[in-house]
């Protein structure tokens, strides 16, 4: 008969192998109607909509950018973007988030609404999360029953809709009942606006953000 403290020692290891480890990706090239992906530091390699590589799958290449899939989440990746950690479900208990720039100085990091795969681009000038309605539309949110709104853009008004988004995640930080905003303009990324942002106390120091949960 194994011991009790065996038998804890087997729950314990099979529980760790079944967490999902974090994969860095970067998109280092369009080669053509292929990706060309870095990920995990390895060589890169040329990837066509349908293969896979280290457990990355290419589902489309368009333009300067790729839609991948890594253990289910679906991430857009850009050209010139910082690493995208993908493939992370640990538990979400985290309190502190570190945010690297890109070359153009934006802070792009990869996260989950309503626990679906998401990219996000932090916008301190956003007063909400802000969403396509296509996006909305994936996540299978019906905006249209959210708050009726008129917003205001460089190109004149535009409807929207205000909804509450039941879970936020980035990292292993998650945030419940947020309020977002859907515009029916298209959006290649999420916007991370304030009313996610200041629940934390926000530090830069050269190209890195780091947020610190407030309460």
């Amino acid at each position: 008969m194994p011991s009790t403290r065996h038998r804890l020692l087997a729950v314990a290891l099979a529980a760790l192998c079944g967490v999902a480890q974090a994969q860095s990706v970067v998109l280092t090239g369009i080669l053509g109607s292929k990706a060309l992906l870095l990920v995990d530091g390895k060589p890169p390699r040329s990837v066509a909509a349908g293969e896979s590589y280290l457990g990355v799958k290419v589902l489309s290449v368009a333009g300067e950018s790729a839609v991948v899939d890594v253990g289910g989440q679906r991430v857009t990746l850009r050209m010139g973007d910082s690493p995208t950690q993908v493939g992370a479900k640990g538990a979400a208990g985290g309190n502190r988030i570190v945010l690297t720039a890109d070359s153009r100085g934006h802070f792009f990091t990869a996260g989950r609404i309503n626990n679906q795969a998401m990219q996000f681009m932090v916008d301190t000038g956003a007063s909400y999360i802000s969403l396509s309605a296509a996006e909305a539309e994936r996540l299978g949110i019906d905006y249209r029953k959210g708050l009726p709104m008129t917003m205001s853009t460089a190109n004149g008004s535009t409807p929207g809709w205000r909804v509450r988004l039941a879970a936020v995640r980035v990292g292993d930080v998650q945030l419940t009942e947020l309020e977002a905003v859907v515009t029916p303009a298209s959006m290649p990324f999420v916007l991370l606006g304030n009313n996610f942002l200041t629940q934390f106390q926000m530090t830069r120091l050269n190209d890195q953000m780091v947020l610190e949960r407030r309460y």
